[in-house]
């Protein structure tokens, strides 16, 4: 009887007896008696289920029992096979028969290959196999498993069997092991490896696996190509990607796999690179890139050459698959340890590259794999990739991807990488690239979008990303004679040389520009930066940062000595610069948060705003009048989004300041002022007494001027001098105390201040420091402005053509103050680390580094703390050093007479027609250009005139009535622009009287 036979039956009324019930109730009744009959039902059909399962679990039992009593009674035959084929995994039983199988040696194989049953020998012989496999993998430690491992071997060894079998132990083992393949073979011997723990490398089984991995390698030749692809990529996937293989392995097992691993093949992987990578998770990528690094490089120079690309090829595709930061810190998080400090907005903390593993959390990972790891980037390794892919243009490719590969995943090891491409190849793989694949390309031809996302020119971008990197990076370490090497006489034998002409980078930049500018210029475009780079997994948004550090140090040169044609750096043909200024001014408001602050970075501002984006990049692509007008509107919109425009008498700020001690109460009394909106001045004179007059702006402007004197002296211990009597902050200790941090602070505010209202300051900054008003950083070209000496010595280091410990430098350097010494490490144990052939390039970016950067980097601090207090960094980068030193001080050109004139307001009974205006005007015609500077440095307190002509001058260049007494002299004053010149009659007399009053120091007159 079912075990539900007397469940209780549905009760139905006969009687007719009725009963009163909503609708509602006798619907809730119906379903609950359904869902009553459904369960029991399931419940019944679950029954009958059990019951099946019980009696079939009972009659395998005895089936079972059956099949081990017939496999007893004939281990060895085919009967017995069957039946252990048929019970499967049973460890005991299949002990029993490898056990015997071994002790009956060759001659039991040979009776069924000789014999009738082949056939269905062959058949149980393969399924035996599968289960030995299985058994190893589960328990490769157990007793049992060294008689499978060894019967394995019989049947999968390209030696062992081939003796006794004769001809046809070649067709049972590609049987075999082609049925093995189907079967899981290699994952099952990675199973079998990964359950003996690494240490334990003495186990008895390692040996005997080792030689399984790469037999079916020896067995599958080219005439069997399918299976020997699938062998190859099955070990590439399973085997190679376990870790620390190496480790795994007894001496003699590990010498073993290394010589029967056939790296020669690896051709065959060309196709397969991708799919391979796809299926592999982020710790077995890492893994494989460990264990190709332990085994491939002793064999490179004798792979051919399309294995070794294959292998590069892998090796870079691998790389540019794995998560940032999973082969060392993140860079955001280690920039510090850079040899050049980044850029301080967020630019710099952006992954180069993008890959979905970057959303993946990241592995922990053996010590050891990452010192083996350690060793791909290392000279020694580039070196042996130089060498081997000398001969072979796609290798040299491959090498490329490898290289520009390992720079993207390990950034803090670029540097070192792209030093070695530059030493060990003196710069000929610079020119290989530029020449061979670059030159010829259609990228940057033209400005345009379509060519860039083209698929057909993905082949075009590694060679020219790859050469962008290596060649910038070789600018930081090149002084000037050798870019311009050749340029003003014929090169000395021997003598160092650009590996570019000046005709190629002439050439090479307008094709950056012109990429440069297209994805800057996008307007519309949206997705562009989202996306990757054809045939690299690469985004737009690095390729833009790479090609604009290229052309910014490229343009940087020629800025400081020209070589480029006239127009060479503009887009003026691609754009109306009108519009592109009045849209440009339009966005900049749209960056002003509701609190006034703009703080956005150059990406954010790109993505945003492409002409900003254009003006925060490459601003040398618009003119730079242009620029300027752009700059001053900026200034405006911020003077009139505060209110400064308006002139507040509220919001004005009102001070005295003693002659004599002008920079000193400036400091006490301006250095928190609001500086943004009006300062009124009231000079205190020698007797305590205040100065009559209002300052309308003509007074600030002469207190701005005496401070000037006084803040900028060198005597006063913040600043220093070069040869050419240019200024940076003294990088001694006492301009690092807080207080003349504090004095940094306030003259960065005051500059600003001069930026702010156009005023022009007397003096030179030198252009180290102004790089770094503009965030960026100075390397070896320019040392030669701060220290002749040690650039010199620099230069003659890195050409050294000895070997470079000869000279018994270290990476430390010696700084001296009031007579006293100390050694400083130029990186950690630096005293430890001798300067050699590989590593002489990063101990001359470290000394330049230290020189230029680290020694005043707190005073740069301060002082640009200060200036953006009141000039938005972002309008300074709309400038280059030349440029913003026009911007301070006026251009350093001839003074054009004409626009002076034209330019110019009368006073008192002079005007254009009087006979003294018109003798004062031919005696400053027969001036020379230094008392032309002269005389406006008189009467402006700068000698250079304004940088977009004396339109710009405020107030206007002015002549007033000086009085009848030729005795005399002229007299000005400076905060108004004023000369009062007394009315000689004689032009010789005035020419006399001006140039005596210009020279003598005759000057401020306050009547």
């Amino acid at each position: 009887m079912l075990p539900f036979a007397q469940e209780k039956r549905r009760k139905i009324n006969l009687g007719g007896a009725t009963s009163v019930a909503s609708q509602t109730d006798i619907l809730h009744s119906a379903k609950a008696r359904r869902s009553e009959r459904e369960e029991n039902r399931r419940r019944h059909e679950s029954a009958l289920c059990i019951q099946s399962r019980w009696r079939s679990f009972q009659q395998f039992r005895v089936v079972k029992r059956i099949l081990a009593e017939m496999f007893q009674e004939d281990v060895l035959g085919l009967n017995g096979m069957r039946a252990l084929v048929l019970i499967g995994n049973n460890d005991q039983l299949l002990a029993q028969w490898s056990e015997s199988v071994i002790r009956a040696g060759d001659g039991w194989s040979l009776q069924y290959v000789s014999g009738s049953d082949m056939e269905h020998w062959l058949v149980l012989v393969r399924q035996m196999v599968v289960l030995l496999l299985i058994s190893v993998a589960n328990s490769p430690r157990a007793p049992a498993s060294l008689n499978h491992l060894q019967i394995l071997d019989k049947f999968l060894s390209p030696t062992s069997n081939a003796q006794a079998l004769g001809a046809c132990a070649e067709d049972l083992r590609i049987n075999i092991s082609n049925y093995l393949l189907r079967r899981r073979l290699y994952p099952l011997l990675a199973k079998a490896l990964g359950n003996i723990p690494v240490d334990e490398k003495g186990s008895p089984s390692i040996p005997l696996l080792v030689p399984l991995l790469t037999h079916p390698l020896r067995t599958f030749g080219p005439s069997h190509s399918d299976s020997f692809l699938e062998a190859y990529t099955s070990l590439f996937q399973h085997i190679l990607t376990l870790p620390l293989i190496p480790n795994r392995f007894p001496l003699t097992s590990l010498t073993q796999f290394s010589a029967n691993l056939p790296l020669a093949a690896a051709f065959v992987l060309s196709p397969s690179i991708s799919r391979l990578i796809s299926v592999l998770g982020v710790e077995e990528r890492v893994n494989l890139l460990a264990n190709i690094a332990a085994f491939a490089p002793p064999r490179y120079t004798t792979l051919p050459s399309t294995s070794l690309t294959t292998l590069l090829n892998l090796l870079a595709a691998v790389m540019r698959s794995l998560p940032t930061g999973v082969l060392g810190p993140n860079p955001s998080a280690a920039a510090g340890k850079q040899v050049a400090e980044s850029e301080s907005d967020s630019d710099s903390e952006d992954p180069a590259h993008i890959s979905p593993a970057n959303r993946v959390p990241l592995p922990r990972l053996d010590e050891r794999t990452l010192k083996r790891l350690q060793t791909l980037p290392t000279p020694t390794h580039i070196n042996s990739l130089i060498h081997a892919t000398q001969s072979h243009t796609m290798s040299r490719i491959a090498l490329c991807d490898f290289l520009f590969a390992l720079c993207i995943v390990w950034p803090l090891r670029s540097d070192s990488v792209l030093s070695t491409a530059v030493v060990s190849t003196s710069g000929g793989f610079v020119r290989e690239l530029y020449r061979g694949y670059v030159r010829s390309s259609p990228l940057g031809k033209e400005v345009g979008l379509i060519t860039l996302l083209d698929p057909a020119n993905a082949d075009t971008w590694l060679p020219l990303l790859f050469l962008t990197d290596l060649y910038t990076h070789s600018l930081l370490t090149m002084g000037d004679d050798e870019f311009f090497s050749g340029l003003d006489a014929p090169a000395r034998a021997n003598a160092p040389r650009n590996p570019l002409s000046l005709d190629e980078i002439i050439s090479l930049s307008r094709k950056l520009l012109n990429i440069s500018f297209t994805l800057f210029w996008r307007e519309g475009q949206i997705g562009v930066q989202s996306g990757v780079v054809p045939g690299l997994n690469v985004k737009w948004e690095s390729v833009t940062r790479k090609v604009t550090r290229f052309l910014q140090a490229v343009h940087a040169r020629d800025s400081r000595r020209p070589f480029t044609p006239p127009g060479h750096w503009l887009v003026n043909e691609h754009i109306d610069i009108a519009s592109f200024a009045e849209a440009a001014i339009v966005e900049e408001q749209q960056f002003v948060r509701p609190d006034g602050v703009r703080s956005f970075s150059r990406r954010t501002i790109a993505d945003l705003s492409p002409r900003l984006g254009v003006l925060n990049n490459i601003p040398f692509a618009i003119p730079f009048e242009a620029r300027v007008n752009i700059f001053r509107a900026f200034i405006r919109n911020d003077k009139h989004s505060i209110g400064a425009d308006t002139r507040s008498f509220f919001r004005r700020t009102r001070t005295t300041v003693r002659r004599g001690h002008v920079a000193e109460d400036g400091f006490d009394k301006l250095a928190d002022a609001d500086l943004k909106h009006p300062i009124e001045i009231t000079f205190i004179d020698q007797f305590g007494e205040k100065e009559m007059g209002i300052d309308g702006g003509g007074v600030f402007k002469e207190f701005f001027t005496d401070l000037s004197k006084e803040v900028f002296d060198s005597d006063r211990g913040l600043w220093l001098v070069n040869k050419k009597n240019e200024l940076y902050p003294n990088h001694g200790s006492y301009a690092t105390q807080p207080h003349s941090l504090n004095w940094y602070r306030f003259i960065g505010r005051i500059l600003g201040k001069a930026l702010y209202e156009s005023i022009l300051v007397d003096v030179a900054f030198a252009g180290f420091f102004l790089a770094k008003w503009l965030g960026r950083q100075s390397f070896l070209d320019d040392l030669a402005s701060l220290d002749p000496d040690l650039y010199q010595g620099l230069i003659f280091l890195k050409h050294y053509p000895g070997n470079p410990e000869e000279l018994s430098l270290n990476f430390t350097i010696v700084d001296e103050e009031f007579g006293v010494t100390r050694t400083i490490d130029l990186k950690p144990n630096g005293s430890n680390v001798p300067v050699t052939r590989d590593n002489k390039l990063e101990y001359i970016l470290r000394v330049s580094h230290y020189r230029l950067t680290k020694q005043i980097k707190e005073q740069s601090t301060a002082f640009f703390e200060g200036l953006s207090d009141m000039i938005d960094p972002k309008w300074l980068r709309m400038f280059n050093q030349q440029e913003l030193q026009v911007l301070l001080g006026g251009v350093n050109t001839p003074i054009d007479l004409n626009d002076l004139q034209k330019n110019t307001n009368y006073g008192g009974l002079y005007d254009d027609k009087e006979p003294t205006i018109l003798a004062f005007w031919r005696v400053v015609e027969g001036f020379d250009s230094e008392q032309r500077r002269a005389l406006l440095r008189f009467v402006t307190s700068v000698g250079r005139p304004p940088l977009l002509g004396f339109s710009g001058l405020v107030p206007k260049f002015c002549i007033r009535d000086g009085g009848e007494d030729e005795n005399r002299l002229p007299s000005s004053s400076t905060c108004v622009n004023l000369l009062k010149l007394p009315r000689y009659k004689s032009e010789r007399v005035l020419r006399q009287k001006l140039l005596q009053a210009i020279y003598s120091g005759a000057g401020f007159d306050l009547s």
